[in-house]
This record gives structure tokens, C-alpha cells and sequence, in this order.
């Protein structure tokens, strides 16, 4: 197979995959014909073919996929005007803990905001495939140890944890977190920017 039919092949695939493909998946688009190394070559021209378009493709946590470019938010959202439920603030607080902290115990997190976490917030999170139990401290009553998913980081449109925005203000005598501003809107980011999102309409596997 040359180069052109390669990329197209490629490009195809990331149009109509319905999740974000690693590069073992598009690896096996072309029988391991094409290294790793080939591969991100073809990537980077597909990225430099939409460079100008209202489509951008991105590397995230679990692979790459095509999604809407975040200035053209406010028009596609007029597509599906209903918003998604709001998360509350105890919710979001205790997942920006998670997220800079982690692995955290919910002792830990407790700490922090200097208020008990309800059992249901934690559930609400992992519900959302947000965040998970990775494993146990090995203390009296060996309390889980919580982290934030591959989901949470391609919710948020980054490829990994050092993508997060800076932390400034984290201290003793600041024991709630600043919120960094994706996470209020994570639900919407990622209805109006993945181009799989089952809730849009289809056309040939690519979603708007």
C-alpha cells in the first residue's frame, strides 16, 4: 500500500470510529505493515490536511479522534440546546482533588476540604467513569485509593495527567481547591467536541 492510499485508509477509520483509536488499533488497520513511527507521520498530515477545517484531529489519553474545534461550541450547540445536569460544587471540588492529588483515600479528600465526602459523590464519579479505585493503603482498614480514568482525561480533551492547568493555590490555609474552569462544563465539552457522541445525529459513523 503507498503513502496516499495509507493515509486515506487512516483518515477513514478516525472519521468513523465510534471511540478514539491507540496506535495498536491502527496498527492493525494495515497488518503491523506500518511501524509506530509511520504511523504518527500519517497522523500528523492528516492534522496538517485540517488544519484549516471546522474538525481537528487530537491525541487524547486512551488514542486519537477527530472532534469540533472549541470556537465553533456555540453554534453546534444549538443542535441539542438541552444541557446536561450541572454537577454540584462538592462534586466537582472532590474530583479536582482526585485529579491533582491522586491517589488520594477518601480520608484524604476529606482532609482537604475539611468536610465529609458523602459515599454517593465518589459513586456519582465513578458512575461517570471519571475516576476508579486503583488500589488500597496499607494502613488499618486498607482504605481504596482513588484515581482519576483515561475517560475523565479524554473528557477534558488532554493526553495526559501533566496536561492539567497549573496548581497555584492548594494549601493549609486554603484546604478547597481551586477549580480549574473545564471541569465545570466537562459534560458539555465533551457532548459538543467528540465527534462520537451518541446523542448526536450520525452520517457514516462521523457525529457532530
Amino acid at each position: 500500500m503507498n503513502t496516499l492510499d495509507a493515509h486515506r485508509v487512516l483518515e477513514a477509520a478516525l472519521l468513523c470510529a465510534q471511540e478514539p483509536l491507540s496506535l495498536r488499533d491502527m496498527s492493525a488497520l494495515f497488518e503491523a505493515a506500518l511501524s509506530p513511527d509511520q504511523i504518527r507521520g500519517l497522523l500528523q498530515g492528516i492534522q496538517l490536511d485540517w488544519a484549516d477545517r471546522g474538525l481537528e484531529l487530537v491525541a487524547l489519553a486512551s488514542g486519537w479522534r477527530f472532534q469540533s474545534r472549541a470556537a465553533l461550541r456555540p453554534w453546534l450547540d444549538r443542535l441539542h440546546p438541552q444541557k446536561p445536569p450541572r454537577y454540584s460544587r462538592a462534586v466537582l471540588e472532590t474530583l479536582a482533588i482526585i485529579a491533582y492529588r491522586q491517589p488520594v483515600t477518601r480520608g484524604d479528600m476529606e482532609d482537604i476540604r475539611g468536610v465529609s465526602i458523602h459515599a454517593g459523590i465518589l459513586k456519582q464519579l465513578e458512575d461517570r467513569g471519571w475516576v476508579e479505585v486503583v488500589g488500597h493503603r496499607e494502613t488499618v482498614g486498607r482504605p481504596a485509593l482513588y484515581a482519576t480514568t483515561r475517560q475523565f482525561l479524554d473528557d477534558l480533551g488532554l493526553a495526559a495527567l501533566d496536561r492539567l492547568p497549573t496548581l497555584h493555590s492548594a494549601t493549609a490555609q486554603e484546604p478547597l481547591l481551586p477549580l480549574f474552569p473545564q471541569l465545570a462544563e466537562l459534560d458539555s465539552a465533551a457532548t459538543a467536541t467528540d465527534c462520537a457522541d451518541s446523542s448526536a445525529p450520525a452520517f457514516n459513523g462521523l457525529r457532530t
